[in-house]
């Protein structure tokens, strides 16, 4: 079955960047390039919030308007790996940040309940 697992998560001070990571793992190459894989953040006492979203075949993102020029998302469809490259970061970028994996189309990261797959997320802290 389908595991995402992030890794990448740390404390920065703001204007630092960090790059995360998720690992997908119980895909065929082929099923993975056919996949959405969004970044989901949540910090304490809000909802979660939609960063970002790829569409692994044609390698396109598309970004919420909070993150929009300073986060990225790329991928290494060979080892079924996402990453979300962020830079500028800011203390309101603080979150827990979360790898979701599903079936999806439309050019945003959509809600949570969109996507089947999780990760258990890794932890960013600028301070």
């Amino acid at each position: 079955h389908v595991q995402l697992v992030e890794s990448g998560g740390g404390l920065v001070q703001p204007g630092e960047s960090l790059r995360l990571s998720c690992a997908a793992s119980g895909y065929l190459h082929t099923t993975f390039r056919m996949t959405t894989i969004a970044w989901f953040r949540q910090s304490p006492g809000k909802e979660r919030e939609g960063v970002g979203v790829l569409f692994t075949g044609p390698g396109t993102a598309y970004y919420a308007d909070s993150v929009k020029g300073r986060f990225t998302i790329s991928h290494d469809n060979a080892e079924n790996m996402v990453y979300l490259q962020m830079s500028s970061l800011e203390p309101e970028d603080t979150a827990m940040y979360y790898c979701a994996a599903g079936i999806r189309y439309d050019r945003d990261p959509g809600q949570p309940a969109d996507y089947a797959y999780w990760g258990r997320g890794t932890q960013v802290t600028v301070s």
